[in-house]
C-alpha cells in the first residue's frame, strides 16, 4: 500500500501559487477595493470592531453580497470616504 505524494506536491504548489496575491497581507491584516479605481487598501483586522466600519461592510453586502468582483472585499463609496472613516480609527 502506498501513497502518491508527487500528486499532493503538485496540489500544494498550485494552491501556493493561487493564494501568492493573499501573502503580500500582513498577519492581522486583510485588503479591501475601495472608488470608482478600486484602490487596494491593506488595513487591520481590528478595524471590523469599529461600527462605523461596519456600516461600510452592511453596505458592501447589500451591492454585492457574497459575490465582490475584485475577488476581495469591495467597499463602496468614494475613496475620500474611506480614508476620513480609516483616520477616525488612527486616532483612538
Amino acid at each position: 500500500m502506498g501513497f502518491r505524494l508527487p500528486a499532493i506536491r503538485r496540489a500544494s504548489f498550485a494552491a501556493r501559487q493561487a493564494t501568492s496575491k493573499s501573502e503580500d497581507v500582513p498577519k492581522g491584516y486583510f485588503a479591501v477595493y475601495v472608488g470608482e479605481k478600486q484602490n487596494r487598501f491593506v488595513i487591520p483586522i481590528s478595524y471590523l470592531n469599529q461600527p462605523s466600519f461596519q456600516y461600510l461592510l452592511s453596505q458592501a453586502e447589500e451591492e454585492f453580497g457574497y459575490d465582490h468582483p475584485m475577488g476581495g472585499l469591495t467597499i463602496p463609496c468614494s475613496e475620500d470616504a474611506f480614508k476620513h472613516t480609516i483616520s477616525c480609527f488612527n486616532g483612538q
